[in-house]
């Protein structure tokens, strides 16, 4: 809050230094094309006397209207169109400080509604028609004529008539012989709709073109912060979905390979006494276990993970082409597994392959931890067309088992979700506990 509250003080600020800068520069110009001296329609008593003090007043308020531009701006717009409205009834010449309007006006359609900006432009057109209108129709003589490269030194004034003038008669306006007056001289309106409108016209179309530029410019700046913000989205959500894999993949590979090994320890360690080669094709047992681990950690902790599949470029992935090995290997632990294959066995997607092994590899895992001593476990794969079912069972007795809530079973039902499947755990109708998972195929889809 306190940033936006500064960077709206700082904007402001320059903006106020703008207005400043271009109210004295038409000041500065008001002055050097000599803003008072042209001379109104009023007797030359009034003229020499107040004319000069009166016009700087009316320039000075045309001044100051741009100079607030931005804070007030139709008050300012009022107050410099009633300035101009005054000087053009007194027939004075236009000056650089009377582009007030046209300046309020375009600031007023750069940053106002278009409805409100669109109105105003109409109510000014109003006048100036109308203004216009009056001038052409009051019966007199446009009283301003232009004179001089910018205006300077014109006034109500017409060509002098030839002959002697009468004493004390007005030399600005011409008389018939008998000193008739020829013709009156009145108000002026700049040029009349021609000019002052296509002025404010323009005016305006430029506000609104620079009001319609800033917003376009908003709206590619919007976009490209949601652009950006959707790419920080998705690189957090990359990394959210690469911490869990490693967080999956390595609670299965040391799970797994823990339980071997504690189940190997255990058994090398009773067969010592009595058995001493048993206890070494244990100790052999939990070696390889080891190492096959390791080695397994460091694949995963190596292997990129693009687009939710795993980049097996530099070294084979497990799958179920190794399930025989995985069965193999909890035997030696010392539960007995029974295979089953339905269906005839076909190449999978790597990352199908990978997770259907993982889930049958952590269910074997929970077998060893909790299904108890002497259980046996029955694993069954069923490749059908659409579909790969996966199953795991045992006849443990063990009251440790499960509530279903672990890492593990949580691990599988993440893997199997990411493919669009899902996983079903719990004790099964005669005891023990079962895993279903079910996982969805591609007809067309192979490795």
């Amino acid at each position: 809050m306190k940033t936006f509250v500064a960077a709206l003080g700082g904007a402001l600020r320059r903006s106020s230094i703008q207005d400043a800068g271009l109210a004295a520069a038409l000041l500065a110009g008001t002055w050097a094309v000599g803003g008072s001296a042209a001379t109104p329609v009023v007797s030359a008593s009034f003229a020499e006397a107040l004319w000069p003090h009166a016009r700087w007043v009316l320039i000075v308020i045309c001044v100051a209207a741009v100079a607030v531009r931005r804070r007030w701006p139709i008050p300012a717009l009022a107050a410099a169109a009633l300035a101009g409205m005054v000087q053009m009834a007194l027939a004075a010449g236009p000056v650089p400080a009377d582009l007030a309007v046209p300046i309020i006006l375009y600031t007023i359609a750069s940053q106002r509604p278009r409805k409100a900006s669109l109105a105003l432009l109409g109510a000014a057109l109003a006048v100036v028609t109308a203004w216009s209108a009056y001038v052409n129709l009051d019966g007199r003589v446009n009283g301003w004529v232009y004179e001089g490269p910018f205006g300077a030194g014109a006034g109500a004034r017409a060509p002098e008539a030839p002959g002697p003038q009468p004493q004390g008669a007005e030399r600005d306006l011409p008389l018939r012989d008998g000193g008739e007056t020829l013709e009156t001289f009145g108000p002026t309106d700049w040029g009349g709709t021609p000019v002052l409108g296509s002025l404010l016209v323009v005016a305006w179309a430029i506000g609104w073109g620079v009001q319609s530029r800033r917003a376009y410019l908003g709206q590619l700046e919007a976009r490209a912060r949601d652009v950006q913000r959707e790419r920080d989205q998705q690189a957090a959500l990359a990394v959210a979905a690469e911490r869990a894999r490693i967080s999956r993949e390595m609670h299965d590979v040391v799970a797994h390979g823990l339980a071997v090994i504690v189940m190997q320890a255990q058994g090398g360690a009773a067969a010592f006494a009595k058995r001493p080669a048993d206890t070494l094709a244990a100790l052999d047992a939990i070696v390889a276990t080891g190492r096959a681990s390791l080695a397994d950690i460091r694949h995963v902790l190596a292997a990129p993970f693009v687009d939710g599949q795993i980049d097996d470029s530099a070294r084979p992935v497990p799958g179920l082409a190794q399930l025989r090995r995985l069965v193999d290997q909890v035997e030696q632990a010392g539960t007995t597994v029974q295979l089953h294959i339905d269906g005839a066995p076909r190449p999978l997607p790597t990352r199908v392959d990978v997770s259907s092994y993982r889930i049958l590899q952590e269910s074997l895992t929970n077998t060893l931890k909790h299904a108890g001593p002497e259980a046996a476990a029955q694993v069954i794969v069923s490749y059908r067309s659409d579909e790969l079912r996966l199953e795991v069972s045992d006849n443990g007795t063990n009251e440790s088992i499960s509530d279903g809530n672990g890492n593990g079973l949580r691990g599988m039902r993440e893997r199997a979700a990411l493919l669009g499947g899902e996983v079903a755990t719990g004790r099964g109708p005669d005891g023990g506990y079962v895993v279903r998972a079910r996982i969805p195929l591609d007809p067309g889809e192979t490795a």
